[in-house]
């Protein structure tokens, strides 16, 4: 499961690490620690530089509270894959209950 959604090309403005980091009041170093340990995963550019939308910076935010509130690294990365799977669950029941409406509407 991607820990983040593919961005388009140009879809939306991008920041560098250091613009990453610094508005989330975490150093470079721990937004690479992020990556590395799979927490989040930057677009990069075609000579490899880190890229980071707005999502991006969103989840940077979600990890840093989540550290100040004492949960580990191991702990976050569950938290987050938790939360996509609980995302992806209720598009599912959505679907299949607007499935559900379009049959009932057929009768």
């Amino acid at each position: 499961m991607s820990k983040n959604s593919a961005h388009p090309e140009g879809a939306s403005r991008t920041h560098s690490i250091a613009t990453a980091a610094q508005s989330v009041g975490v150093s470079v170093q721990t937004v690479r620690l992020y990556e590395v340990r799979g927490l989040i995963t930057p677009a990069r550019t075609s000579g490899g530089t880190r890229r980071y939308h707005a999502e991006d910076l969103a989840r940077l935010k979600q990890i840093s509270e989540l550290i100040e509130q004492g949960v580990n690294l191991a702990g976050i990365g569950i938290i987050l894959e938790l939360e996509a799977e609980n995302i992806g669950l209720r598009e599912q029941l959505a679907e299949q209950s607007a499935e559900g409406t379009k049959e009932r509407i057929r009768e």
